[in-house]
């Protein structure tokens, strides 16, 4: 018996969704793994994330609460 796409053997459309990698908002570094160290800032209802360099160099923006346009 084979299973046709449209069948409820197949399970493609349901398989959950790749991890996408971290790339930083600001200066577009990618990580090659999982971040813990990264900011996650949520702007405009999308989540984005900053490496740990363009964190540092505006630590004050961020806990200021401002959207990165502004820095």
């Amino acid at each position: 018996m084979t299973s046709d796409p449209g069948s409820d053997g197949d399970r493609g459309s349901e398989a959950e969704p790749q991890a996408q990698p971290l790339v930083c908002a600001r200066c577009g570094i990618r990580a090659d793994g999982p971040r813990p160290t990264w900011t996650c800032s949520v702007e405009n209802g999308a989540r984005i994330h900053f490496c740990d360099t363009c964190s540092r160099e505006n630590l004050r923006a961020i806990e200021g609460r401002l959207d990165s346009a502004w820095w």
